[in-house]
């Protein structure tokens, strides 16, 4: 079975190296495996892959990282936490604790269609986009 990265690589024409392409695997598995709010930094991304291969060093890792951000397949995020943070580039927004962390994924199709309508209202077609929102949890 092939990851979503591996697809969107394939459609991208990234060559995939072995190595690659547990990268790949670990990044498209990070939610599923390590929960929704899961977005590794290199550091953590590599703890993970070399549990299925040692051989890979954190330079392949850097490198892989970087290309599959350039190709548009991975979005990076600080998320104001000092280390860069990466996830699968799909159409999802963010809202982040400010005093714990935890990061919620969410779509909302009225937002989305908001940004299409100020990009048009502004003369622009949208092309991408990325929505960070932070806050604090409302004690109930």
């Amino acid at each position: 079975m092939m990851s979503t990265i591996e697809e969107k690589c394939k459609e991208k024409g990234v060559r995939l190296t072995d190595q690659r392409k547990v990268i790949a695997k670990i990044l498209s598995e990070s939610k599923e495996v390590y929960g929704s709010k899961d977005h590794p930094d290199v550091d953590e991304l590599h703890k993970r892959v070399t549990k299925i291969d040692d051989k890979i060093s954190i330079a392949t890792v850097y490198r892989t990282v970087k290309l599959f951000e350039e190709a548009g397949i991975l979005i990076k995020h600080d998320f104001k936490a000092g280390k860069a943070r990466y996830e699968i580039n799909d159409d999802h927004n963010h809202l982040i604790d400010i005093n714990s962390g935890e990061i919620v994924e969410f779509v909302d199709k009225d937002i989305e269609a908001l940004q299409v309508k100020i990009a048009n209202k502004l003369g622009y077609k949208l092309v991408d986009h990325k929505l960070e929102l932070y806050g604090l949890k409302i004690k109930k």
